[in-house]
């Protein structure tokens, strides 16, 4: 099973969308420093992670359910 970095597939995301940090720190209720520390995890909470997934309108999930068939 490979390894998923969610931190670096939510700044390629963020960044897909042309937003700020700033922005998504404001969405998810966090300061900008936080959402810097949240692109170098491998690992994050999932109620964050479907914070995340609202503010930025993608299923950061589907990266594990996809993974089980591996």
């Amino acid at each position: 099973m490979k390894e998923i970095h969610i931190g670096n597939l939510i700044r390629n995301e963020l960044r897909r969308q042309a937003k700020t940090n700033n922005w998504l720190a404001e969405q998810i209720g966090v300061t900008p420093r936080t959402v810097n520390k949240i692109f170098s995890k491998i690992v994050i909470d999932t109620a964050q992670l479907l914070h995340i997934s609202k503010a930025l309108n993608h299923d950061f999930f589907k990266y594990y359910s996809e993974s089980l068939n591996d």
